[in-house]
């Protein structure tokens, strides 16, 4: 179970206390994603993720940043997705206070230095080129551009290298303060901590929280018109992201949309896995999986396969999403998929830092937040009806999108495997 509270400032404070742990997990999340962005700051939401580890008042370096934290043992970290931003520090449970310590310097006072800024600038070019040299990784951003188009769901976090090198001093400190605000903020503790130590931990260090939420995302109309984007790239695999639109998180059809992912190739006794890896060796790695964001969703499947049998896998997973919509799925697949992600669920909230990122999304995000109960009962109010229904409705040929990577990937190649 979980706790909520509301500071004066209107920070929202979540509790997830944890029996038999002896850890703590202080995670801020911020509704400051990159679909906020637009085209002239594409990418100050991830560099600006770096930039609150370079020093506040009292941690006035990245060493005594990283010093304070190692020293006890801790970890920490950021991230910085399309919707939301998170910063968290784990510790054991004496150090919670250092936790806070930590965080809330970060964030409350964070002046980036634009000495800072200029080493990280290089920093972040190497992890964009990192991301471009691994046809895993730019399959993925090459999907997202394909299906959602010139918007900033289809623009990859990291941006573009002109933002890049050219954001300033004033430029971090005004996106932070439009969209670091107590009312755009979630602080979320769980681990071997009480609501009434939460609260105090809360009101000490983040209760000076300020700013706004100064600006709203650009929602979604409509999916790109493009169904391919190839890549020709010379590599020993072709890397292939292969899918269709789907369904948004706040969609009635949500927990549906994961049953179907789960059972199109969600582990290793999916069909995508069996019919392709297992039954005819047609690659090494294989998954479907959804991506669902507030207002547009995408059901894919990656692989990377032998660069000779790629025609040969390409049909083999269309068949599969034919013969799932015209077909539909078997009532115990779906009995088995459930079980599946409730177990997958219940291991990794076993973890502080996994449950309070569980809760503090949602709390961000949606307009209800779902204890582990209530999210179980979602799952199991999921019929074999309303799975067959979805995947009737997305698993189209002409719904299809296709990204590939590799040697073979030719202007003109795979037209025909994309028509109805």
């Amino acid at each position: 179970m979980y706790s909520l509270s509301t500071l004066p400032s209107g920070l929202r404070v979540l509790t997830a206390p944890v029996e038999g742990t002896q850890s703590v997990t202080v995670m801020v999340f911020a509704g400051a994603g990159s679909r906020y962005e637009i085209q002239s700051e594409r990418g100050i939401s991830h560099f600006l993720e770096h930039m609150f580890f370079k020093g506040g008042k009292k941690y006035k370096t990245t060493q005594e940043v990283s010093a304070a934290i190692d020293g006890v043992g801790g970890d920490f970290n950021a991230f910085t997705g399309k919707e939301y931003a998170g910063y968290y520090v784990k510790v054991s449970a004496e150090e919670t206070r250092l936790a806070c310590d930590v965080l809330s310097d970060m964030l409350l006072h964070a002046y980036f230095p634009p000495e800072e800024i200029d080493k990280e600038r290089g920093v972040i070019m190497e992890e964009e080129r990192m991301y471009q040299d691994t046809p895993m990784y730019r399959a993925g951003w090459d999907f997202e551009e394909l299906l959602f188009g010139d918007h900033p769901l289809g623009w990859d976090t990291i941006g573009t290298e002109e933002v890049i090198r050219s954001v300033t001093q004033a430029d971090f400190q005004k996106h932070k303060d439009d969209l670091y605000g107590p009312h755009n903020c979630v602080l979320a503790f769980s681990g071997k901590i009480t609501e009434a130590e939460a609260m105090k931990l809360a009101t000490e260090y983040f209760g000076a929280l300020s700013g706004g939420k100064d600006r709203k995302f650009q929602k979604l109309e409509k999916y790109g018109d493009k169904k391919m984007l190839l890549r020709k790239k010379n590599t020993e695999q072709a890397h292939l992201v292969f899918g269709v639109p789907a369904v948004s998180s706040l969609d009635a059809n949500h927990f549906v949309h994961k049953m179907l992912a789960v059972i199109l190739g969600g582990n290793m006794s999916s069909r995508m896995f069996l019919k392709i890896r297992e039954a005819r060796g047609l690659c090494y790695y294989i998954s479907t999986e959804t991506d669902s964001y507030l207002d547009a969703g995408a059901l894919t499947t990656r692989a990377g396969v032998d660069q000779s049998r790629l025609d040969e896998a390409l049909k083999a997973i269309k068949h599969e999403y034919l013969l799932c919509a015209e077909k539909g799925v078997e009532q115990d697949e779906l009995i088995r998929a459930k079980a599946f992600m409730k177990g997958k669920i219940t291991l990794s909230l076993e973890d502080s830092e996994e449950l309070a990122h569980f809760y503090g999304k949602q709390l961000l995000l949606y307009p209800h937040v779902r204890d582990i109960p209530d999210y179980f009962k979602a799952i199991d109010n999921v019929t074999k009806d309303q799975v067959d229904a979805l995947a009737k409705k997305l698993l189209r040929p002409e719904e299809l999108r296709l990204v590939v990577i590799g040697k073979d990937a030719e202007e003109g190649k795979f037209e025909e495997l994309m028509k109805g």
